[in-house]
């Protein structure tokens, strides 16, 4: 069932799965590798704004990134609970004003640095559209990410710049995010405020809330025995050194060795996702973990890493069903 948005040609393709009550706002730290947390107030009041070389015009800042996203979520999920933001920063690019020009950097009064990120990531939870699997609830969450890196910082304004987005759930046990096919967007080129709103807006249309979570139940309903996690790992950590002409018919792994590691341990202690007595694994617990694993990755590839989680965990499920050879099995 449809579900219109008020003033706008775009289309809500998934009604809300279920409602609750408003509970207050929690920390989350949905990501942790090389990031600081921080408000939306205290970006828009103490960090500067990165301008284009050639014209000295702004670029769209952190703020304005998030608060389009605010806005949009707010029309398309109108009468929803939509709680604050959740931020983090990395890669501090540090300055100061002209007249402490002079000074040591420990002798600069706070009032005379500056300072922005190059890098920035946000989640923003809606928590009255939930489900939940294996008893552990899942709520819908928006967000993106913004590097300034991969723009042309050289050129004018008017110039592409670039944008991550994504659409899917937090699971509330862990806070970490399911981002499936239909909800990533992974290099969203705008030239204006308009355009990357009309991107969101696009993004929330193609993504179906209730397929996505139809495709989460399937998860736990199949397992790997210990013989076949151990496969599996070992198999991972064959994949980075294959040549690329083998690589080309095998399903992409993004997760590194360290990463991979981390993946073993809480195999056998994670407190929510770890083995059976008889070493098997579900694939809804195998899938957290890897979420969990990826909470290391820095800004520029969690989102990659997020959406490769679940490409490879559904290509397992297809390789247990029999749908598929998967050679992480074989």
């Amino acid at each position: 069932m449809k579900k219109e948005l008020k003033d706008s040609s775009v289309m809500v393709l998934s009604e809300p799965i279920k409602t609750m009550e408003h509970r207050a706002l929690t920390e989350k730290t949905f990501i942790e590798a090389n990031t600081l947390p921080v408000t939306l107030d205290e970006i828009k009041m103490h960090h500067v704004i990165p301008v284009f070389i050639k014209d000295n015009e702004p670029v769209i800042s952190h703020s304005d990134f998030i608060e389009v996203m605010q806005e949009v979520a707010g029309h398309a999920y109108k009468g929803e609970t939509i709680l604050q933001p959740a931020i983090r920063m990395s890669h501090p690019i540090k300055g100061r004003i002209p007249e402490a020009k002079h000074k040591t950097a420990k002798d600069l009064l706070e009032s005379e640095k500056t300072i922005y990120y190059e890098r920035m990531a946000f989640a923003i939870e809606i928590p009255t559209i939930y489900d939940e699997i294996s008893g552990q609830q899942l709520s819908l969450t928006i967000g993106g990410i913004k590097a300034y890196n991969l723009d042309n910082m050289y050129a004018r304004k008017g110039s592409d710049e670039h944008f991550k987005l994504f659409i899917g759930f937090e699971n509330k046990v862990c806070t970490n995010l399911c981002i499936w096919s239909d909800g990533f967007v992974r290099d969203l080129k705008v030239k204006s405020i308009k355009q990357l709103m009309d991107g969101i807006y696009q993004m929330i249309s193609l993504y179906n809330a209730e397929r996505h979570i139809q495709e989460l139940k399937q998860l736990p309903g199949h397992s790997l025995t210990e013989q076949q996690f151990a496969l599996l790992i070992g198999r991972a950590r064959l994949y980075p050194n294959l040549p690329n002409h083998l690589k080309k018919d095998i399903p992409e792994l993004l997760f590194n060795d360290t990463q991979l590691g981390t993946l073993v341990r809480d195999y056998y202690k994670d407190d929510s996702f770890s083995r059976n007595d008889d070493g098997s694994v579900n694939l809804w617990n195998l899938y957290n973990l890897f979420t969990g694993v990826n909470k290391s990755s820095y800004i520029d590839s969690f989102l990659d890493k997020s959406h490769n989680a679940s490409l490879f965990t559904r290509q397992l499920l297809n390789g247990l069903q029999g749908s598929s050879d998967n050679w992480f099995l074989t």
